[in-house]
């Protein structure tokens, strides 16, 4: 029975949401817990709130991942006496981990703002704020014909993406030399006596932060003692990640039609809308929970419409003098999405990682906190 640790969660959690990826004055990653305690049970939240800390002990869940952080500020003090030390304290006393994944998962690559732009129509997605610009270097190794695939394949999950397309590489054909000295225990060839050995170079970008990973995986699948490789740098333009999402509709909308729209995909019991419900939409913003400090982002980008949450008067008012409809969905609505997909892709990941006995589950007792 292979049974994960919690350090082990946190790797899978930061290949879907890189920690380095969060804004600066974030709190993401490991909250509470020993990163050495066996999980077999897993509950996905939103918020940790005192209800959904009952419930992953109530479930016997070691680990609860959450979207919103439990400790985002510097503590004073844990005392029971107020409502957050005493659920720091029950976590801890129960054996419950706490990891977050916040504004990383808001910007990564098929995170939550993704998630929000495929649930409400849009295609064609780019970031309204760009936040990291991935630096790239190019990885080249030389391999024996008959392994190539083999390393192909161990080095593909750090190739950069480039644009739409993943898994690319570039191969050539060649001859490589090389004496093994005394003390070698060469896989081809014998100590002392030059051998010329049919190789291919195999090339790709990766993104520089994967480059220690890239190479550790290179040498566990290449078959040489001492493999042949390079790396170096290149001037290529590397993804673009950041804060939010702009995107078009298949075809245009009333502004009064899309707002019925997404508050139907997103189930949301009513929404609020700032601009002439006439209005053609069709170049959409958006950014999940409370992005209403994108909006002059979103009026430079060209959008027709902002879709946000936690929209504020005055904020509303602006969006009217800049010309910019805006959507407030609620908060709540527009990332509570990201329960069943987090849970979804930790089912698929633990199950790829060989953690069989692990189980993952979503909450379900968490609400809106707003009544209509």
């Amino acid at each position: 029975m292979k049974i994960p640790k919690t350090a082990d969660l946190v790797g899978i959690i930061n290949k879907i949401a890189p920690v380095a990826l969060a804004e600066a004055w974030d709190n993401p990653g490991l909250q509470i817990g020993d990163p050495a305690a066996e999980v077999s049970r897993i509950m996905v939240a939103l918020d940790p709130t005192p209800d959904v800390i009952d419930s992953a002990l109530d479930s016997s869940c070691q680990l609860l991942i959450t979207h919103h952080p439990l400790i985002f500020k510097p503590l004073k003090s844990i005392s029971t006496s107020s409502p957050h030390g005493a659920s720091i304290h029950k976590a801890i006393k129960g054996g419950l981990s706490i990891v977050t994944m916040h504004t990383n998962y808001d910007i990564a690559r098929d995170g939550l703002n993704d998630l929000l732009a495929n649930k409400i129509g849009l295609s064609h997605c780019v970031p309204l704020r760009v936040t990291t610009t991935c630096e790239l270097v190019k990885l080249v190794v030389f391999v024996p014909v008959d392994h190539v695939e083999r390393l192909r394949s161990a080095l593909f999950p750090f190739a950069a993406l480039q644009g739409n397309y993943r898994d690319c590489s570039f191969a050539a054909d060649g001859v490589g030399t090389f004496t093994p000295c005394a003390g070698a225990e060469p896989f081809i060839g014998v100590a002392g006596v030059m051998s010329q050995v049919p190789e291919e170079r195999l090339e790709l970008l990766i993104v520089r932060a994967q480059t220690e990973r890239a190479v550790k995986a290179l040498l566990a699948a290449h078959p040489y003692e001492e493999p042949a490789f390079d790396i170096y740098p290149v001037l290529n333009e590397g993804e673009k990640l950041g804060l939010g999402r702009i995107g078009t509709l298949p075809e245009s909308l009333t502004l009064a039609e899309y707002a019925e729209q997404i508050k139907r995909v997103l189930t949301a019991p009513a929404l609020r809308y700032v601009g002439d419900p006439a209005t053609k939409v069709s170049k959409v913003a958006l950014c999940s929970g409370s992005g209403s400090s994108l909006l002059r982002d979103a009026a430079r980008a060209g959008a027709d419409v902002l879709v946000t949450g936690d929209v504020k008067y005055h904020e509303a008012r602006d969006a009217e003098d800049l010309g910019v409809a805006l959507i407030d969905a609620g908060h709540f609505p527009t990332e509570i999405i990201m329960v069943n997909e987090i849970t979804e892709r930790l089912c698929r990941a633990v199950a790829a990682a060989g953690y069989k006995d692990c189980h993952v589950e979503a909450c379900r007792t968490e609400h809106d906190p707003f009544r209509i």
